[in-house]
């Protein structure tokens, strides 16, 4: 039997419509509703079998729901949650997708309409590719959803979408709203930023001569700006403390390389092979 009767997907894009696949390749849902925007999105999202129906109607999709995922950019995720709250049923459990949770949380508030429980979630999952097209059933196998409730979040809550999350292939960690914007910001946020940077300073009648080195470090640059964009702004704070931290590193490599200082210039290249090699393929 099927886990759930109803989950609501809020914004069926490449990580909403492969939610979807992985719900109904797994059979743990009965239904699955997509709401969107856009009558092509949610068309392609029926037509590659991730929802079985659509609308775009963020009240009438959920009407039904015993859980719904948001999967929006960020600066509509606070919004949609309290707007989910009075329009589900009562008790309904929520969680989403976003990059950034200290100023959700905060923006989301202490109390919910109707008894609804948000719990924060992050899929460290994805791809530059964008869209409903590009979903995969198999997009979360392995992978790790960090979870993040707050001191005052119900246990029963937080233990129910981390077995949301393993239901439907990966691993889970629980952090705190802050501890979780901290790491996001030096791991995914600052490095994002500095591949554009890289990008954009590149000039143009070059690109045809670039090689594997830029295209591997300017890869994530090709994601959507506009949700980067907010991505950045929702966790400012965290990011100019990364970014101010790299801006030291690179001080201290342009130094050594403006004096000639090659045993200065061979520690810091060194530091920064030890630790990607710790990290693995």
């Amino acid at each position: 039997m099927p886990k759930y009767d109803t989950v609501a997907i809020v914004g069926v894009g490449l990580m909403g419509a492969s939610l979807g696949l992985a719900l109904r390749d797994r059979k743990l849902a009965a239904r699955v509703v997509g709401i969107g925007r856009t009558a092509k999105t949610l068309r392609t999202a029926r037509e590659r079998g991730a929802i079985d129906d659509s609308t775009s109607s963020l009240a009438r999709g959920v009407k039904s729901a015993e859980l719904v995922v948001i999967c929006t950019p960020v600066e509509q995720i606070a919004s949609q949650v309290r707007e989910v709250a009075a329009s589900a049923p009562p008790g309904v459990l929520i969680t989403d997708t976003g990059s950034t949770k200290e100023a959700l949380v905060a923006a989301i508030g202490d109390e919910l309409a109707r008894g609804a429980v948000f719990v924060g979630s992050h899929p460290l999952a994805g791809s530059e590719k964008s869209g409903p097209a590009h979903a995969r059933g198999d997009l979360y196998d392995g992978r790790l959803v960090i979870i993040t409730p707050r001191s005052q979040t119900p246990v029963t809550a937080s233990q129910a979408i981390a077995e949301f999350w393993r239901a439907v292939g990966a691993e889970v960690k629980e952090m705190s709203p802050r501890e979780h914007d901290a790491v996001m910001a030096a791991t995914s946020h600052v490095p994002h930023a500095i591949a554009s940077v890289l990008a954009a300073a590149t000039p143009a009648q070059w690109l045809d001569l670039v090689g594997s080195g830029w295209l591997d470090t300017t890869r994530i640059a090709a994601g959507d700006a506009e949700l980067w964009r907010q991505i950045l702004l929702a966790n400012r704070d965290h990011s100019l403390r990364a970014l101010a931290k790299f801006g030291k590193v690179l001080s201290a490599l342009r130094r050594a390389l403006k004096d000639r200082d090659g045993e200065s210039l061979g520690r810091i290249l060194e530091a920064g092979k030890q630790i990607r090699d710790a990290v693995g393929s």
